[in-house]
């Protein structure tokens, strides 16, 4: 298959050289996230594209000082909401009425479900939720990526709280949760780049119940 070319041919890079990745790539990687399945269909998550430099260099002493940070072409931003509400939840079940053409029984009840459950529960319970759904759409994208010929980088290795301060996301109701550069790798200096890819054999990492 030549999606797991693609993905074999990816990894985790270490360094990158700069190189303005082409808008068409970058929209179809935000395509193939938004298209990620999420709890309910909500997306209860944004993506931030940081290509502004001086940004970019305001993250980096947060980030660990990765090269990767400024290195990029562009770094994108899953930032999940902080919690539901009846707004967001009503909002998403409205659009997929309009873009449908139509109510649905069943489809409202359970928007009523939700509404009677998810807005009472912990914040911190709720944003745990919203993560994990922007977690999904992150993967996504690194597939997509790699689809396109173009590397990344996840990182959890961040001050969330201090990101949130320089993108102001906590003001929207977001909270980071984790990064990925998009560039091109540097394959003069980055030290894993002609390295074999290790993945646990099959037999160790799936379990076949018959």
């Amino acid at each position: 298959m030549e999606l797991l070319d693609k993905l074999n041919w990816r990894y985790a890079t270490k360094a990158m050289n700069g190189e303005k990745v082409a808008q068409e790539k970058i929209d179809n990687i935000i395509e193939a996230a938004s298209l990620a399945p999420t709890s309910s269909g909500l997306q209860p998550f944004e993506i931030i594209v940081v290509k502004n430099q001086e940004v970019k260099e305001k993250i980096k002493p947060i980030a660990w000082d990765q090269q990767v940070i400024t290195a990029c072409s562009h770094l994108f931003v899953f930032a999940a909401w902080d919690t539901y509400t009846a707004d967001r939840i009503n909002k998403q079940f409205d659009l997929t009425n309009t873009v449908r053409g139509f109510k649905n029984e069943g489809w409202e009840n359970y928007r009523q479900m939700l509404l009677g459950a998810y807005p009472q529960r912990d914040a911190e319970v709720n944003f745990n939720h919203t993560a994990r759904q922007a977690y999904v759409a992150f993967s996504q994208a690194i597939a997509a990526a790699a689809f396109e010929g173009v590397d990344t980088t996840p990182m959890e290795g961040f001050d969330p709280d201090a990101l949130d301060e320089i993108l102001g996301l906590r003001a929207k109701g977001l909270r980071s949760c984790v990064i990925l550069a998009v560039g091109y790798r540097d394959t003069e200096n980055d030290w894993l780049v002609n390295l074999t890819k290790v993945r646990k054999s099959k037999e160790d990492l799936v379990t076949v119940i018959e």
